[in-house]
């Protein structure tokens, strides 16, 4: 029997504020704004402005950033479809639904979706 731990997914340990640019630049290309980045950041997380910048500058992994997030939106359980090839409800890892939560939520910004059926309004 292993006594070994869980190996962590790579993502997790990744700089959130090394893939935040990424996405920026992703949503930016197709016409979007960082404002609307922003957005559907503190939509699904509930960090503030402020808040947000200091996990920015704070160069805070993806796993602090999601444990941090002062308010986790429950309508995000809403979203459902496939990102990476996978479909959102059959993502075991809490902390990986997280992370592709927002994947989709910018993936859906940068395919022109209305701002206001992205945050489930």
């Amino acid at each position: 029997m292993s006594t070994q731990a869980p190996t962590q997914h790579r993502i997790y340990r990744m700089s959130f504020a090394k893939v935040y640019p990424l996405l920026v630049a992703k949503a930016e290309r197709k016409a979007r704004t960082k404002a609307e980045v922003d957005q559907i950041i503190r939509w699904l997380t509930g960090y503030g402005p402020e808040a947000l910048a200091a996990q920015l500058a704070k160069d805070v992994n993806y796993e602090a950033f999601f444990a941090e997030a002062p308010a986790l939106n429950p309508a995000r359980a809403e979203i459902k479809g496939v990102v990476c090839g996978v479909r959102m409800e059959e993502i075991a890892d809490p902390l990986m639904r997280e992370v592709r939560y927002l994947d989709k939520l910018i993936d859906e910004l940068a395919r022109g979706k209305a701002i206001e059926k992205i945050l489930r309004y």
